[in-house]
């Protein structure tokens, strides 16, 4: 196999510190990497049963040229499987097959497979060594990075759970290629995000190449993908445990979190609730007046641009507000947002009335 090109994004966290490696096209790779950084001898690969048979066997195949001691672990797709049910189903197989403390877990998959593998790792005889692979555009640019692993409970997403940072990140841009468009177009939505969140430049990128991404030019996502990663890795090195400035990542998430709930994780995908979530928080400020309305109209195009919901049916406006008061970042009884100042630049806020909230939720009824 030829030389392959791969960009490297470096976490610093100190001790914990690690890389995210961005290649296209080498998967292969995965073992010899991940044996430069990982001591273990015994390595189980978790994925779910949509990506185990697509890519699993490769994975093994590399982590065993890099003479490692590998075997894998699937469990049934769907966000409805991150729960703690899931988790114990990896702690028996681990203990059944004897694997030590000085093991290492490797997550293939998307945001689901990230948060339980990260989990299990972080409990699993007190904690093991864990690696992210992951396969879909949301995990790569998010929830791979940071070290936020967990599992929903039927009352809150991502209520039980640790920070515990992975040694190494490897995204391989050619698995998108087996992605489903739908689930795609839900990555983009936290594409989105840190272009509102932090780059206004990122931001005018995606109004120009949405189009791009979506028929999958791979020099387009290799770019993007990393300069979301630099982003995240930035705000983590800077605050690992969200004591302050890491919030501003949940923009489009404190709403898109309660609808998930609400729906019980069936109706929307994660990137479609944070889509409709950031509609939400710029329509917010903009009535505060915080936001100019063209930058919200902004947002608005991109987002159809993406393909991705703005609206919501079938739920109660009032039902989204009291799932909202339970979500880990209430303070005092009180709801923190994110919302937009500018395309770029946002702040958190917890003084917005409920009577506020209530007008715009009832604005956004209705199907997309």
């Amino acid at each position: 196999m030829g030389k392959i090109k791969m960009e490297t994004v470096k976490v610093n966290l100190g001790e914990r510190s690690y890389n995210i490696l961005i290649t296209t096209g080498g998967i292969e790779k995965a073992g010899a990497e991940l044996k430069s950084v990982i001591p273990d001898e015994k390595v189980l690969v978790i994925s779910d049963s949509r990506v185990g048979p697509l890519y699993s066997e490769k994975v093994l195949e590399s982590l065993r040229q890099a003479d490692f001691d590998a075997d894998d672990f699937i469990f049934n797709e769907g966000e409805d499987q991150k729960i703690l049910f899931t988790v114990e189903r990896i702690y028996s197989f681990l203990a059944e097959y004897n694997y030590p403390r000085q093991c290492t877990l490797a997550a293939l998959g998307g945001g689901v497979t990230g948060d339980l593998t990260g989990f299990a790792a972080a409990t699993y005889m007190r904690g093991v060594n864990f690696v992210q692979i992951p396969t879909t555009l949301l995990a790569m640019v998010d929830s791979s990075v940071g070290g936020k692993t967990g599992v929903n409970h039927r009352l809150s997403k991502n209520l039980i759970g640790a920070f515990y940072q992975p040694r190494l990140v490897f995204i391989d841009t050619d698995v998108l290629k087996t992605l489903a468009p739908e689930e795609f177009r839900s990555g983009l939505a936290e594409v989105i995000k840190y272009g509102m969140i932090a780059d206004p430049e990122l931001f005018l990128t995606l109004e120009d190449e949405t189009g791009n991404l979506i028929a999958g030019n791979s020099s387009s996502l290799e770019r993007i993908i990393k300069r979301c990663c630099e982003i995240k890795a930035e705000i983590v090195s800077r605050d690992e445990r969200e004591s302050g400035v890491r919030a501003i990542l949940n923009f489009g998430h404190t709403v898109g979190h309660a609808i998930e709930a609400l729906t019980n994780y069936h109706k929307y995908r994660h990137g479609e609730a944070v889509a409709i979530g950031m509609i939400a928080a710029a329509r917010i400020a903009v009535k505060i007046g915080m936001l100019d309305d063209m930058q919200s109209q902004r947002l608005w195009n991109l987002l159809k641009q993406a393909k991705l919901p703005y609206r919501f049916s079938a739920l109660d406006p009032a039902d989204i507000i009291e799932r909202m008061k339970k979500d880990k970042k209430v303070r005092s009884g009180r709801i923190r947002l994110v919302l937009p100042k500018k395309i770029g630049e946002v702040e958190i806020r917890d003084d917005v009335p409920e009577k506020t909230l209530l007008e715009v939720l009832e604005e956004m009824q209705g199907e997309k």
